[in-house]
């Protein structure tokens, strides 16, 4: 028997079967399941085992707590992780996409301190543009600005006038068409006894849905993440924006 589709078309044809047929196949898909399990777990060993590049230069930020340095950042841990979100100068809104990440932050930074990881956003807007969006989102991460340095540029985040007028950048790890000038991105930094600083992980685009844990939740349905899939994410809202 065969489950018709929905009005979506996106249940496809889902095959109606007994209990006893149904646990087989999902004892077949578990082995599945665990095998991918596997695999990401050796890809986040290997992730670890990566070479690290010592940081020399100075980044001075500016957050609630005034001007901070990047080993300022880590608060007393020594691994430290940066969501690049784009706000940029002048801005009044947050990203929408960004906005959707941030939202899963704040949960996770309950548990990140206990594993010697600080969190913290960085943004070229400066500090008074976003505190006011902060504030209206509700959310409590921290979030300080590079309005004064380099630091969006150099971690390949924030893109020059030039850069613009050429239409195209180094994003991702390779040379692609401009987009924007602010895009998203995350960076991992580790600072040893001795206050050295190493850069060890960035990644960009869909290298950042792992900290979407509503997708995860999403790609448990029916009906998955039920997106249009020449603009995935279209659907998503700032979490004020939905409509009730």
């Amino acid at each position: 028997m065969k489950l018709m589709e929905s009005k979506t078309g996106l249940m496809e044809d889902r095959e109606i079967v007994s209990e006893a047929e149904w646990l087989v196949a999902r004892k077949d898909f578990l082995s599945r399941e665990k095998e991918f399990s596997w695999h990401r777990a050796a890809l986040s060993a290997a992730r670890r085992k990566l070479p690290m590049v010592k940081i020399d230069k100075e980044y001075v930020f500016e957050g609630p707590k005034g001007k901070e340095t990047l080993a300022d950042l880590f608060d007393g841990h020594s691994q430290l992780i940066v969501y690049h979100f784009m706000f940029g100068p002048g801005w009044e809104k947050g990203c929408r996409g960004c906005s959707y990440l941030a939202d899963h932050f704040d949960g996770a930074n309950w548990h990140l301190p206990q594993r010697d990881v600080t969190f913290v956003a960085v943004s070229r807007g400066k500090l008074s543009e976003f505190e006011r969006y902060k504030k209206r989102m509700g959310w409590r991460f921290e979030w300080v600005s590079s309005h004064a340095s380099d630091f969006n540029f150099d971690y390949r985040v924030s893109f020059t006038k030039d850069e613009e007028a050429n239409g195209k950048v180094n994003y991702n790890y390779e040379t692609t068409k401009f987009r924007d000038d602010e895009m998203p991105g995350l960076s991992v930094f580790y600072k040893n006894e001795d206050g050295d600083i190493f850069h060890t992980y960035s990644t960009y685009a869909r290298g950042l849905e792992n900290l979407v844990g509503t997708y995860s939740f999403l790609d448990l349905v029916p009906k998955g993440r039920d997106e249009n899939p020449d603009s995935p994410m279209d659907w998503i809202r700032r979490h004020d924006e939905y409509q009730a």
